[in-house]
């Protein structure tokens, strides 16, 4: 019997912790890094699974959701959010295929480049989630 992992909706929303944390690496997200994501979640994160929320919308919008919720927040801990994420990761290690890691690196890297390219505060993150999905 083949094991089957289990997406959930706090996988999304931790993804969206994520991808913010990315964003305002320099403590300013731009419109064209959330028109990205949402591009990105379109073309890659809704077909990662068919789970859905309580309103039968593709649970993958919950990475939007969580991402603009924390965007209108005001003086939010960015490492904070890639910490919950680092801690998620950790505890649900089983979720995080080959695939979906290959997902997180290349929405994390064209959110980071999508306004000006990538700069020093952005790179940092990448390179600590580069080495932190490693370690799976």
């Amino acid at each position: 019997m083949k094991n089957q992992k289990k997406m959930t909706l706090k996988f999304y929303q931790n993804l969206g912790k994520l991808f913010y944390a990315i964003a305002a690496a320099d403590h300013h997200v731009k419109n064209v890094e959330f028109t990205k994501l949402k591009e990105l979640v379109k073309k890659n994160w809704i077909n990662v699974d068919m789970l859905e929320d309580v309103y039968h919308t593709d649970a993958a919008y919950q990475i939007e959701i969580v991402f603009d919720w924390l965007n209108s927040q005001e003086n939010l801990n960015v490492q904070g959010c890639f910490d919950d994420f680092v801690k998620y990761k950790n505890e649900q290690k089983h979720l995080f295929t080959k695939h979906i890691k290959e997902l997180i690196l290349k929405t994390t890297g064209a959110i980071a480049a999508s306004f000006s390219g990538i700069n020093k505060s952005e790179l940092i993150f990448l390179a600590n989630l580069d080495r932190e999905l490693k370690t799976i």
